[in-house]
């Protein structure tokens, strides 16, 4: 399985602001709300609210033109979606975030992958988060039963043809945004 290194971390930025304080709002098993209060370089002060998540994994299925997705319920816009499968780690990390990757893919759809490539490092909402998401692109994909977590009960798999992704995105079907990233550095990527 070959991988690629994850993306660089943060630089220091000149006239970065200065934080004073630092409070814990929130926190449960799965993230933690902070509120910082800064100063920005003019001396003016200001508030933000900091949402803190572990970094996860997406992976794209790939095969013979296409890609395989998932669709569950997600609860907080009250609707199923399709989407690639994804995750963090339960508990403390049991590897990088290519094992991640590799791990979410045999959970959600029991595939294991012959080849395993990182094409991204984003982050989904950098004006309240510094959760980040690795992009990986799976390929030589090798068949095996799923092992869904009691959450994902519900989930389904299907293969895609580029073009009905597409046509998925275009719909609103696909409405997941690390999705959609990743399909789009997919399409930027020449070797696929």
């Amino acid at each position: 399985m070959s991988t690629t290194p994850s993306g660089a971390g943060p630089k220091t930025v000149a006239g970065a602001p200065r934080r004073l304080s630092s409070r814990l709002v929130y926190e449960n098993p799965w993230m933690r709300v902070r509120e910082d209060r800064i100063v920005r370089s003019d001396g003016v002060g200001t508030l933000y609210g900091v949402v803190e998540k572990p970094d996860f994994a997406l992976v794209m299925p790939r095969e013979a033109g296409g890609v395989w997705l998932v669709e569950q319920y997600r609860y907080v816009p009250n609707r199923r979606a399709w989407e690639f499968p994804q995750g963090s780690w339960s508990g403390p990390p049991q590897g990088d975030q290519a094992a991640l990757a590799a791990a979410e893919l045999r959970e959600e759809t029991g595939f294991s992958a012959t080849e395993l490539r990182q094409l991204g490092h984003l982050y989904p909402a950098y004006g309240f988060s510094a959760q980040a998401i690795d992009i990986f692109l799976a390929t030589g994909l090798v068949p095996g039963p799923p092992a869904r977590e009691p959450s994902e009960q519900d989930m389904v798999q299907a293969f895609f043809s580029d073009a009905e992704v597409t046509a998925m995105i275009q719909a609103g079907e696909i409405v997941d945004a690390g999705t959609i990233a990743a399909f789009a550095l997919l399409g930027l990527d020449a070797s696929c």
